[in-house]
Order: structure tokens, then C-alpha cells, then sequence
């Protein structure tokens, strides 16, 4: 693009993607973290760093929120897919 063009704006479509899949990848590292955490607590805890373990904890709960918000997003869209397909 040279100097003296304008820039175009472009509409740009979202990507046709759920997040399940992602989601579910992050909750799972996020219990792989909380694992290694527990069985390193005695050392996190003399190096003041305890509080891992409850960062991996909150983890693991937001991505089982995250998990039954995609999971519902996934089942509305399909519904209307299937709406729109038989109109």
C-alpha cells in the first residue's frame, strides 16, 4: 500500500470456530499445573509460593464455567443451523 492511498476498511467475518475444544485443552493444562503444584507444595511453600496451587485452582473452575458456557453456545448455534437449513 503506498503513502498516498487511503486504507480500505475491510469487513472481516468472524471465524466459524466453538471454543469447546480450546477450552477443554485449557482446563485440562491448568490440572496438569495443579498436579505438579501438589506435589511440590512442601518446596512452594518455603519459597513463599503456596499460592500456586489456588491460581491453578481458580483455573480449573473458570474452565469448567468456560466449559458449560461453550458447551451451551455450541448446542444454540446448532439449533439454529438446523432451524435456518429447514426454512
Amino acid at each position: 500500500m503506498s503513502a498516498d492511498q487511503p486504507p480500505t476498511n475491510r469487513r472481516v467475518a468472524p471465524l466459524d470456530v466453538d471454543a469447546v475444544r480450546t477450552v477443554q485443552i485449557g482446563t485440562v493444562l491448568w490440572v496438569a499445573g495443579l498436579v505438579a503444584t501438589l506435589l511440590m507444595r512442601d518446596t512452594l511453600a518455603e519459597q513463599g509460593r503456596s499460592w500456586w496451587a489456588w491460581t491453578c485452582v481458580a483455573g480449573v473452575a473458570l474452565g469448567l464455567l468456560g466449559l458449560v458456557v461453550t458447551s451451551r453456545r455450541r448446542r444454540i448455534v446448532a439449533v439454529e443451523r438446523s432451524a435456518t437449513q429447514r426454512s
